[in-house]
């Protein structure tokens, strides 16, 4: 029997107050695959979710998974945002290009030079010291298989991270070699989550009258 996570707790992040709004996220993590340096920064590519492989929390994401989640984002006019190592409070750059395939969840992005956290990160993907990527996301709808394992269908993707540790190895970053308020943007995210899930709970009533019309 599968289950469905609407119902988001909240926490501080980083221990700080001012994070309090946003939800709890799971994480996972792969590798990225091309570096390539550009003006004004680092450009960075790769996959940084796979459909249907076990990762080490033994979970498996299926095809379009995130197909919800960013087309709220993008209808709100807003972006998944990059990270390091998951701090709300370390943006290092922008992603340009986030979107899934039949493979899983590709992204494209630079690393910016201009903020410092954004200088050393580069520095360490030349170095090839850093190599991860790791999504913060909140499952929306899941169940299990009878190995136990859980089948995401449904997620809701808030960023993603350079990291130093990928949970799944085969998901990594390629390279090529301002920031609006992170609490402002983030608390606009979860406003824009929370207004899908209204709008669908709106929908679901009016869906089942009709049928029962029919």
């Amino acid at each position: 029997m599968g289950y469905d996570v609407r119902n988001f707790g909240f926490a501080p992040e980083n221990g700080k107050d001012v994070f309090a709004f946003m939800p709890a996220l799971e994480r996972k993590f792969m590798t990225f695959e091309h570096v390539v340096a550009v003006e004004g920064g680092t450009e960075i590519s790769g996959y940084a979710s796979l459909f249907g492989m076990v990762d080490q929390g033994g979970d498996i994401v299926e095809k379009g998974a995130y197909g919800a989640s960013l087309a709220a984002v993008a209808s709100a006019g807003r972006s998944i945002k990059m990270l390091w190592q998951h701090d709300p409070n370390q943006p290092i750059g922008v992603w340009d290009e986030v979107r899934e395939d039949g493979k899983g969840l590709f992204v494209k992005g630079r690393i910016l030079d201009t903020v410092e956290k954004g200088r050393e990160a580069a520095a360490l993907v030349a170095a090839k010291a850093i190599d991860g990527l790791s999504i913060g996301y909140r499952a929306v709808k899941a169940t299990k298989n009878t190995k136990g394992h859980r089948l995401l269908s449904e997620l809701e993707l808030w960023e993603v991270s350079l990291v130093t540790f990928p949970m799944l190895p085969s998901a990594r970053v390629a390279a090529k070699g301002d920031f609006v308020a992170v609490g402002d943007v983030l608390r606009e995210m979860a406003a824009t989550f929370e207004e899908a899930r209204a709008d669908m709970a709106e929908r679901e009533p009016a869906s089942v009258n009709q049928q029962i019309r029919e």
